[in-house]
Order: C-alpha cells, then structure tokens, then sequence
C-alpha cells in the first residue's frame, strides 16, 4: 500500500476547514478527487433545510459487475477545527497522528472520506471488474444528522447496501445495534413576582424545572437505554421570580419501545411538577433518527465478514450509544451499517488515530469492494 499518498491525501483533506453549516470547500474538494475516478458527482437540494452552504454529495461510477455498493461519511466537523496542523508520533499508543493540541484532528469522519477515496483509487488502479459504485458524503452529521436527515430515497439507489465509515473502535468493528434518538424541548411557564417583597404571588419556572428534573430517571437506564437533560436556562434577575425556564433533553434506545416509556417519564415529571406549583409547560420531542439492529445472519453483516476477515483482520459486532448516518439510511429503506474507523478521543483536541488503522480502513473498503465485484 502506499501509504504516503494516503497519509498525504488525509493531511490535505485535514487542512479544509468544514465545520457544520460550512461544508462547501470540503464538498469542491472531494468532487474533485471523485471527478478523477470516473465519478459522475452532483449535490442534492438538502441545504435549503439544514441551512448549510452545499447539499450532500452523492457521486456513481458505472461498474462492470453486477453488484452495487455504496460507501460513506460525513464532511462536516465539530470545532475548533481551524488550521489544524496534523503531527505524526510514536509513543505507548503506537505510531499516531494527531493535532497539535489547540484544534480537534478531524480523523472524525476525515478518516473516513480518505478510506473511501483511497480505496476506490486503489481498486481501480488494481484492475479487474468493480461492482457498481455510489458515495455519499453527507453535511451537519455532526448536528444530530440533518444532512442524511434531509435525504430522500428516491436520491439514492435503493438496493445497494451502504458501509458508513464513521465509529471509534478498530477496523473489523460493525455496529450491529445503535439508538433512536429523541429531542426533548420545554418551555415552562411561571409567574414573575418581587423575589423579597411578595414571592408568594409568583410561580417560580426555574423552581418547577429544578423539581421535574430531580425526579427524572437520567443517565443509564438499562444496557440499551439512556436519558440527559443537557440544557436548563431562565430567568432575568436574582431579584425576580423567574416567570419562564427552558430546557432541553434526550432519551436513546436501541428498543423504540424503551424509548417511549422514557419519553412518557420525562414529560410526566414535567407535568407533576406543573401542576405541583401552579405553573404550565409547552412539551415538544422530535425524533432526530430511529434505531438500528441488524442480527450476525444479516447478509450484510455477512458481507462485511467477509471483507473484514479477507483482508486479515478481526471481525466485531458492537452495540453503539451513539447514532450515525446508518441510521436516518435505514430509516429511508436501505441496509446501512456503521463501521469503525479507529479513530480515538474524537470530538476533543486529544483526538487521534493510529496510522496502522487508517491504512487498514483503505485495505478495508478495497476488500468489500472485491466482495461485491464476485
């Protein structure tokens, strides 16, 4: 394998700056390379509703094999992701890249767009028959996936199944199971009053929400199930009775069914809490993406065996708390699964990832390709 030109397509890649909502120059940039590959690349019209400066990318190349296979990540980042300098280290981890410190290192999911670019150069440069070949390179997955949120089915082949490059955990790892996710947004609504003249003719919204909260389940509600309130804000003064608080929470299940009981506790302590103190509440939750679960005898999850172990690595199914664009895929009827790219500490300016995996997730996505070519 070449692992310059790898290191050095991700190093430029890297370099482009595309935190979500700014997506376009990552967007040129990657059109380009695809543009170079025989790839026919176009943008959907998703950025009038996720408010982004380009749509998703979804580029095909025309195979001479029968089958059809479809790879993807996402083009956005979390901040600060400006300037970043990527250094390459050997230490107890191994030998590494990561940033100089003081911005994220974008392995999350640039890793994965420099896998999939790479490994379709690589197979085409090997020669042979390649099945045919779609990528989808979404904006705002950082933003609870709105960009693969505003996909539509008819945008993308229906039959092909889809690899999103884009989990922690070594090559070889397969999400078999990840969450729904559902939003949760309060408006409680109190009564202002003078804090040291008359409490007692307000209704304090600050004290409703601290009351609905207390008596909440949150944090791990069983192996498969979680809820957080990660947001609480209002008032105007110390000296006022807070007439208006806002807050913000989630549950995740990979069970829908646990979700909705969790769903209906949230919103029941808000209610209690309401009527415990006179106040009144406006409860909205919005399901940003539903569950997946694939079981070992899925025939994708046979295929990525089989890809995974060619190429000599260790296969793993892993239950995720987390949600990726797999799961708004599926949503839209196409079999999607999540796979690890190695990349570690993401989301942090520890972020890093192991050069060894980075070139294993090249080697990867040319062994599926292999796979859906016979």
């Amino acid at each position: 394998m070449d692992e310059e030109r790898t290191l050095g397509l991700f190093e430029r890649l890297v370099a482009i700056e595309s935190p979500s909502w700014s997506e376009s120059a990552m967007a040129q940039a990657c059109t380009q390379e695809l543009e170079q590959l025989g790839f026919t690349v176009r943008m959907d019209g998703s950025a009038k509703s996720t408010g982004s400066d380009t749509g998703n990318l979804i580029a095909y190349r025309p195979g001479s094999a029968k089958g059809q296979l479809m790879f993807s990540a996402h083009m956005d980042t979390v901040k600060p992701c400006q300037a970043i300098e990527v250094i390459r280290v050997s230490d107890e981890r191994g030998d590494v890249l990561c940033s100089a410190g003081d911005t994220i290192l974008s392995a999350d999911d640039k890793a994965g767009v420099t896998a999939i670019l790479e490994g379709v150069r690589r197979s085409i440069e090997r020669g042979g028959d390649l099945p045919d070949l779609y990528v989808l390179l979404t904006t705002c997955e950082e933003q609870s996936l709105l960009g693969s949120g505003a996909l539509r089915g008819a945008d993308l082949p229906q039959d092909a199944h889809c690899f999103v490059l884009d989990a922690d955990g070594a090559p070889g790892s397969v999400i078999a199971e990840a969450p729904c996710h559902r939003t949760m947004r309060v408006r409680i609504q109190g009564r202002s009053a003078h804090a040291g003249v008359e409490p007692e003719a307000g209704v304090s919204a600050i004290q409703i929400a601290a009351a609905a909260i207390s008596s909440m389940e949150l944090g791990r509600l069983d192996d498969a199930t979680t809820a957080n309130v990660g947001i609480i804000e209002g008032g105007v003064a110390t000296n006022i009775v807070a007439e208006e608080c806002k807050l913000e929470g989630e549950c995740r299940s990979i069970f829908p069914v646990r979700a909705d009981a969790v769903q209906r506790q949230m919103t029941e302590a808000v209610q209690r809490a309401c009527a415990l103190f006179g106040g009144e509440a406006d409860i909205a939750w919005e399901e940003d993406y539903p569950a997946v679960r694939f079981i070992e005898e899925s025939p994708i999850i046979g295929r990525a065996r089989q890809a995974i172990e060619d190429c000599g690595l260790p296969f793993r199914l892993v239950r995720t708390g987390g949600g990726a664009d797999a799961n708004n895929l599926n949503g839209l009827g196409i079999l999607a699964v999540t796979l690890g790219t190695g990349m570690a500490c993401f989301h942090s300016t520890s972020e890093y990832i192991r050069v060894q995996d980075l070139l294993d997730d090249v080697r990867l996505v040319e062994s599926l390709i292999r796979t859906y070519a016979e």
